[in-house]
């Protein structure tokens, strides 16, 4: 399997490819690459729609120049924690945020969310985050008001009484859930169509049609979702608390 930076050629072999309708997985095949490079390589550059593989070989290049030109590690920062290498969690960071866009987030949103990922601490404030990332505090504001009304993160007060953006190891959990909490609505204005178009016309009926799919798959996710949170997230035996009696 061919390593290293994608090639002019094989660039424009992957806008050929999505030209075609082909799916990643397919472009990746075709070039003996893992569908994750493919699949960075294009939601990087413009996405599915607007890739352009000239373009796209010029921002590489340039990219790669602003990294030459970028100052050494101060010396005096703290290693990262674990002994982590830098350069591996900052290609793991990119790459995670690739999937994310690819299933359908913003980049800003999924740059947000995979900082608070991969945090150990699971929090940051808004100075970290625009620190982090590098970018405007109102990009980060408005990421933060869009991944908290879709349940992704909650907001918190730490000791010092700054606010901060967490994500919590069930943030899946509430994710499905208010998922299934908008198909519920998609739901109710579905059948709000089928009383106005009259109950045996054909629109009528597909509206309904689509408010009963709805709702089974939203029971379903809710009932799949409080299975898993129950199962996965039991604590292991041994380590409950003890009772304030145990210990005499």
């Amino acid at each position: 399997m061919p390593g290293g930076r994608l090639t002019q050629q094989e660039r424009q072999q992957i806008a050929l490819g999505l030209a075609d309708g082909l799916a990643y997985a397919e472009i990746a095949r075709r070039l003996d690459r893992p569908t994750s490079t493919v699949t960075r390589e294009v939601m990087r550059n413009g996405g599915p729609t607007a890739y352009r593989a000239d373009l796209a070989h010029r921002a590489t290049e340039q990219r790669a120049h602003r990294r030459k030109q970028t100052a050494p590690r101060d010396p005096k920062a703290p290693p990262l924690a674990y002994g982590r290498d830098p350069e591996a969690v900052r290609e793991y960071e990119e790459a995670f945020t690739t999937l994310l866009m690819a299933q359908g987030l913003p980049k800003m949103m999924a740059r947000v969310l995979t900082c608070l990922f991969t945090t150990d601490a699971g929090s940051l404030t808004a100075a970290e985050l625009v620190q982090r990332l590098q970018v405007s505090p109102a990009s980060i504001s408005k990421a933060m008001s869009f991944l908290e009304s879709q349940g992704l993160i909650r907001r918190e007060r730490d000791e010092r009484r700054r606010e901060r953006y967490a994500v919590d190891n069930d943030v899946w959990f509430q994710a499905m859930m208010a998922s299934a909490r908008s198909s519920y609505d998609l739901a109710k204005t579905a059948r709000q169509g089928v009383a106005i178009l009259g109950a045996d016309t054909p629109a009528a009926v597909r509206l309904e049609n689509i408010a009963r799919f709805v709702v089974f798959v939203g029971e379903s996710i809710e009932r799949a979702a409080e299975q898993a949170r129950d199962i996965l997230y039991a604590e292991p035996p041994g380590t409950a608390p003890e009772d304030d009696n145990s210990e005499r």
